[in-house]
């Protein structure tokens, strides 16, 4: 049986006090790559300023990019290139999984490919 190779993705969650909900979102996120056997590496963008920041490299590496934020993200230019996904954090922590069946769809359109859930 052919093993699939696991999935690199990365994220960036904010909100709006940049307290409770970017980091909520962050570890639910951490939870699901998880049980896909994806590997993911988040950066926050919270009351702290911005936390485990994205290289160029972590970018370009990443099979898809989340964009997990209910405010205007600084840096967000640096995913123009990529496959994303762009979803509020509320949405987010209400219905995770359509954020994951998202990614799934993503992970074979084209690279530039948006997806933007509201």
């Amino acid at each position: 049986m052919a093993v699939t190779p696991g999935r690199h993705l990365v994220a960036v969650t904010a909100c709006v006090s940049g307290v409770a909900h970017t980091y909520m979102a962050a570890e639910r996120l951490e939870k699901l790559c998880q049980q896909e056997k994806w590997t993911i590496k988040i950066e926050t963008q919270g009351a702290l300023g911005t936390e485990n920041r994205l290289t160029e490299e972590d970018i370009s590496r990443a099979d898809a990019v989340l964009l997990i934020t209910d405010i205007e993200l600084t840096g967000v230019e640096r995913f123009t290139q990529s496959r994303y996904i762009q979803s509020g954090i509320s949405a987010f922590l209400r219905e995770p999984q359509r954020v994951i069946s998202a990614v799934r769809k993503l992970l074979s359109a084209p690279q530039h490919t948006h997806i933007i859930l509201e």
